[in-house]
């Protein structure tokens, strides 16, 4: 099976969910003629369908957000995209006051299929406005779905989905996958919101990964094998609204032990909301306290130096692990 990159996955679910469905359109920055998508994402597209599907906007992320609630409501399927997903706090009213309750407020009269599609993530020395992960704000927020795609063939099914889910999606995409290749099938496929994955069986640790942690759990997990000869099974959510409390639980039960990862800040992380449910759920299974690993709670310096200070990275996360097994 052919092998292509996390860009062009998403590029791909784009374009044939445009083929289908004129009513499917990219609101953004810099997405159409000229730039054609600060990472390349949107390459192409606007030869094809032109400008009614392709619709380039000014640098006004409150705007772009109020364009594609907008046209939702009016019964079409937006992708809007935040050239960087820091900048969704621009408008933040819109994602926690207007998208999100749209279908509650109007007695679900309307529903919203709108996409926000966002890059984030660190690792290009970009600082504290463009390296962030940003997943746990949206938490506790009802009425949204949130998708963390860790490989292109996830990132398109998750995508396909997304178009037409019936909610608004935030779909965060961190940046050090794009050029990442995985095998994609040519044939259409979608992927199930709230139905994650094992990445790797195994007997003595569970990990939940989220995003681009997965492939350094992957990493992380060969070497205390070779190393230390343990057995770690690795669970990639896939979403986290809805989460697949049952893949988690049912792996946390087998392992009695249970590590969570995630570049996201630690406090009030995607790990403290995944830790809480499992004690509820596994308690009697567990043989120790659960462990977040996760970033410093500090914004993410300029330097790339100092960034690797912050954020987890293979050698940290080994030696967390090896301290929590201990």
């Amino acid at each position: 099976m052919r092998e292509i990159t996390y860009n062009e996955a998403i590029r791909e679910a784009m374009q044939e969910e445009m083929r289908k469905d004129s009513n499917v359109i990219l609101i953004g920055e810099d997405v159409g003629e000229g730039y054609k998508g600060c990472f390349g994402v949107s390459t192409g597209l606007f030869e094809e369908f032109g400008k009614n599907q392709i619709i380039d906007t000014p640098i006004s992320e409150n705007c772009i957000m109020g364009a594609g609630i907008g046209t939702a409501l009016l019964g079409m399927k937006p992708i809007v995209e935040m050239m960087f997903s820091d900048f969704i706090s621009v408008c933040f009213d819109g994602v926690f006051n207007q998208a999100a309750k749209a279908r509650f407020m109007s007695g679900e009269q309307y529903s919203l299929n709108m996409v926000v599609r966002l890059p984030g993530g660190s690792g290009g020395g970009t600082g504290p406005h463009h390296s962030q992960c940003l997943e746990s704000i949206f938490l506790s927020i009802p009425g949204i779905k949130i998708a963390n795609p860790s490989n292109a063939y996830d990132a398109k099914g998750l995508l396909k989905t997304a178009i037409s889910l019936g909610d608004p999606v935030l779909f965060f995409e961190h940046k050090k996958l794009y050029k990442q290749k995985y095998i994609v099938p040519e044939e259409e496929y979608a992927i199930p919101f709230g139905e994650g994955r094992i990445v790797k069986k195994g007997k003595d640790l569970t990990i939940v990964a989220i995003s681009h942690m997965v492939s350094i759990a992957v990493e992380v997990a060969k070497e205390l094998k070779d190393e230390k000869g343990l057995d770690i099974e690795i669970i990639d959510p896939r979403t986290i609204i809805p989460l697949d409390t049952g893949i988690i639980s049912d792996s946390v039960k087998k392992t009695s032990r249970l590590v969570t990862l995630e570049e996201g800040t630690q406090r009030g992380g995607v790990g403290s909301e995944i830790v809480a449910l499992i004690n509820e759920k596994c308690f009697d299974y567990l043989d120790s306290p659960m462990k977040r690993i996760a970033s410093k709670n500090t914004p993410i310096p300029m330097s790339l130096p100092l960034e690797k200070q912050i954020i987890p990275n293979k050698n940290s996360i080994k030696r967390e692990i090896l301290e929590y097994l201990v």
